[in-house]
């Protein structure tokens, strides 16, 4: 959280900049559960697409397995483009959202 303070008050600019610094990661991409995939395979595409440790991709999988979904990256529009496009490489069922 970013905090401006004048003296023992704070700025009222807090508020704003806290929404402003909120709204960059706003994008978020979603992987949906499909018939068609391993773990494994799922798993691996994870771990290429977000580069994360293994152990993080597994607990994507088994979200996208028992919920039908799980966000697997938040941030910038054109992360989360790159992420979707290396997942959609083996046909995973993504979407990229805004918040």
């Amino acid at each position: 959280m970013i905090r401006l303070a004048t003296g023992n008050d704070t700025d009222t600019r807090t508020e704003t900049l806290v929404a402003d610094v909120d709204t960059l990661d706003s994008w978020r991409v979603v992987l949906f559960n499909d018939d068609d995939h391993t773990f494994d395979e799922v798993i691996f595409q994870i771990i290429k697409a977000v580069r994360c440790p293994r152990s993080t991709a597994e607990k994507h999988t088994w979200e996208v397995h028992t919920k039908g979904r799980s966000i697997v990256y938040a941030g910038e529009m054109f992360n989360c483009i790159r992420v979707s496009a290396i997942l959609e490489e083996i046909a995973l069922k993504t979407e990229i959202q805004t918040g």
